[in-house]
């Protein structure tokens, strides 16, 4: 990925690929977004997990970095889906964030924009994400966009105590292991 400089924005902004030194400012945001969300007793990322997952030998996803004079003031986290039924992958953003002070001068339009080039050049059908459902300001923001809510669909999880309880029911097999 190239640097962004979305035509909205000044050219003191900027969308850029994320490295390894920007873990310690996404570690930062996260923490943010989960205050934000109140939700800060799930946000356990450290910088040396996110080295890990997006910057070692099999990164688990990839993310951006939203720029102004040089300051990190967002970032956008994503990785790879495929659906079975449109027999193409796609985008599934887990996270994006604009600090407060920013909000509102188009910095996360840049980001989505971004994510959405992506998936267009790389022939991806679709860009996928949650909003929670108190979030009014984001689901306007996102739906001024063109984005549907897929109120049909319910999403699931596992984790935790349950994941682990699942995983042991997994059969065993002199098969090929699956890592």
């Amino acid at each position: 990925m190239s640097t962004f400089r979305c035509h909205a924005m000044s050219s003191n902004r900027s969308i850029r690929p994320a490295r390894p030194e920007d873990a310690e400012s996404i570690v930062a945001m996260i923490r943010e977004l989960a205050a934000y969300e109140k939700l800060e007793e799930h946000a356990k990322a450290t910088p040396d997990v996110l080295r890990t997952h997006l910057f070692g030998s099999r990164p688990a996803a990839e993310a951006l970095i939203a720029e102004l004079d040089g300051q990190t003031v967002g970032f956008c986290l994503f990785f790879s889906t495929f659906s079975t039924f449109r027999g193409q992958p796609g985008f599934y953003i887990e996270d994006i964030y604009v600090r407060e002070p920013q909000r509102n001068q188009g910095i996360g339009k840049a980001l989505l924009a971004t994510v959405a080039r992506l998936a267009v050049q790389r022939g991806y059908g679709r860009v996928e994400w949650s909003v929670l459902n108190w979030n009014a300001p984001s689901i306007g923001f996102y739906q001024s966009l063109g984005a549907i809510p897929q109120d049909e669909w319910t999403m699931y999880r596992l984790h935790e105590e349950p994941l682990a309880r699942l995983a042991a029911l997994a059969p065993s097999s002199p098969g090929t292991p699956l890592s």
